[in-house]
């Protein structure tokens, strides 16, 4: 009953007119991304998520995982769909060609990795890990250890998974207790207990290569006495390491997805990175999987949109109050109706702007990777830290609204497993919380982003969004966009300030306002995109009206519908702590 369709020309509109990327051909590796190599991956990618990925998301999540033994049985279909993303080289694509990936840029992998997303999302949770693990251990592992393991972690033969929780400890990782020994060969041993591993253990790949947590004997205390370890699943003689599973946890969604408890019992690893340099190697990984965690809430709300919009269009309820719609039809479609066009054009200006960013933030981390110019790097190093905590946070707590709104365009059938979309709202919500929750990335924005080198990171935003309010100062046609980011980006400057000093004052303060100002910090981050977006409808409308004047009118509505939202929030924010603070619970 539920439908996709890779929204093809949409990545083309951002890749092509939005980023421009015709500007960074001399960049390194960009000249091999060329527009029709660009299409081709986009089209295969689309095949591969629309007729074999997609067909298995719903029979997964009614099938689930299987424990048997401590091994973990993927649900039918599953390893063959694996197998045949290994065969089409989508590990490999962005990855170092001296291990033998094809070097292209991680844009294109953003691509794919939410079009997988929309079609199956416990599916792409392996390799979008195993990507991660891919980046930790290029810029942190010796070469010893990148020859031994990134080849077939490259391939996608291996997989990769990050072990970091444990039962007494979640976001406050200084409190774990899992050893790690010093061994005469140079290898350590491993021992201790790691809960919500997702993808921990299953029947797809031929090796887990687990990045585990550990503390060293002499380690001090707290996170500074975090080392980071590879904890091979198979060692490299294909003898079963000391790394077995004792469970998966059952969950309100994503049951095609294992989470696992792993029993680390003196297995062997080796050390990534320095000893007690844990975090910073671990952060590496996480930082990554933060933004793709991000991506999976624009996939889901991309797929929960397509849903919303096709039964809209379908289902006659009523009539419209202007008068008949449709009068060949017993009633009106129900996309006539206000509120139902209220949450259609929700979900649509939140896609379309996310999926935007996301692009923006990957092609910057190719050029952090890749451009000559230390100036731009530390620019585009900069936008990535800033945006980070913004596209995991406000792109999942979307992703959740999103999928709910098509539950509730679909009426009583929403909440019906039949027609697929209570599916995306449950597999949607686990993104709020894992990879570090929505609160801890809004403490994260307030308290490393805001202040950080007097606003250095900020000024990656707010430089270039003045600058487009300037440059379109003079054009009436553009008034309607940029007064109101305009005035919206004092609304942000305010807020900020205010953080700033609050922050010094009362820590409490700040804490007590940082959801609400993530949130109006994306809003106005969109209002930008949605501004710029604009200004290319209007150059380009009469290339393909239709496209554009819709560009145009969900601009419109984001202006005069959802950006306003940050006139509350300021409130919020400015009223400070004391009424959450000084509260008897």
């Amino acid at each position: 009953m539920p439908v996709y369709k890779a929204p093809i020309r949409e990545f083309e509109f951002v890749l092509n007119e939005y980023l421009g990327l015709e500007r960074y051909q001399d960049v390194p590796g960009f000249s091999e991304a060329s527009e029709d190599l660009r299409s081709a991956i986009l089209q295969e990618g689309a095949r591969f998520c629309e007729e074999v990925l997609f067909p298995l998301n719903q029979k997964g999540d009614q099938q689930g995982v299987r424990y048997e033994n401590g091994t973990v049985k993927l649900p039918d279909g599953f390893v063959d769909a694996y197998k045949q993303y290994v065969e089409g080289g989508w590990p490999s694509f962005a990855c170092d060609p001296n291990y033998g990936g094809q070097g292209l840029p991680e844009f294109l992998n953003m691509a794919a990795i939410e079009m997988i997303c929309s079609a199956n999302l416990s599916f792409g949770i392996t390799p979008g890990l195993s990507h991660g693990a891919y980046n930790a251990l290029m810029l942190h592992g010796s070469e010893e250890l990148k020859a031994a393991y990134l080849p077939k972690i490259v391939t996608g033969e291996w997989s990769g998974v990050m072990g970091l929780t444990e039962p007494q400890c979640g976001t406050d990782l200084g409190l774990i207790r899992t050893k790690a020994i010093p061994q005469e060969d140079g290898s350590y041993t491993i021992t201790g207990t790691k809960i919500f591993i997702s993808s921990g253990e299953q029947d797809a790949t031929d090796n887990i290569i687990h990045l585990v947590l550990a503390k060293l004997p002499d380690a001090p205390e707290g996170t500074k006495g975090i080392s980071l370890f590879l904890v091979p699943k198979v060692l490299l003689d294909g003898t079963r390491n000391g790394v077995n599973c004792s469970g998966v946890e059952h969950k309100m969604g994503i049951h095609a997805s294992p989470t696992c408890v792993i029993n680390f019992e003196e297995a062997k690893g080796w050390l990534i990175s320095v000893p007690h340099g844990g975090m910073k190697a671990m952060f590496t990984m996480m930082n990554s999987a933060r933004l793709y965690v991000g991506v999976q809430g624009l996939g889901l709300a991309e797929v929960a949109q397509q849903n919303a919009f096709a039964y809209a269009n379908e289902r006659v309820q009523g009539r419209a109050l202007t008068g008949v719609a449709r009068p060949d039809k017993p009633a009106d479609p129900i996309i006539v109706h206000p509120d139902v066009r209220r949450m259609l054009l929700t979900m649509k200006a939140f896609t379309e702007a996310a999926r935007a960013l996301a692009m923006e933030t990957a092609l910057k981390s190719d050029l952090y990777h890749r451009h000559p110019d230390k100036k731009v790097r530390e620019d585009c190093d900069h936008f990535i830290q800033l945006m980070t905590p913004i596209l995991k946070a406000y792109f999942t707590d979307m992703g959740t609204e999103v999928a709910n709104l098509a539950m509730q365009v679909h009426g009583g059938y929403g909440y019906i497993a039949e027609y697929g979309v209570e599916q995306y709202a449950r597999d949607a919500r686990i993104a709020q919380i894992y990879e570090g929750t929505n609160g801890i990335q809004a403490l994260d924005l307030i308290g490393r982003k805001l202040p950080y080198n007097t606003g250095r990171y900020l000024r990656q935003f707010f430089h270039p969004a003045m600058a487009f309010v300037e440059e379109h100062r003079n054009n009436p046609e553009m008034a309607e966009f940029t007064k109101p980011l305009h005035k919206h980006l004092g609304y942000l400057q305010q807020a900020s300030l205010w953080l700033g000093q609050r922050g010094l004052v009362n820590p409490n303060d700040a804490a007590g306002g940082s959801v609400e100002y993530l949130r109006m910090f994306a809003l106005v981050v969109f209002a930008h995109i949605w501004a710029k977006k604009a200004a290319i409808a209007l150059q380009n409308r009469d290339k393909d009206p239709e496209y554009y004047e819709a560009k145009l009118a969900t601009a419109r509505f984001f202006m005069n519908k959802i950006l306003p939202g940050t006139v509350s929030l300021l409130q919020s924010i400015t009223n400070g702590s004391d009424s959450i603070m000084k509260a008897k619970l």
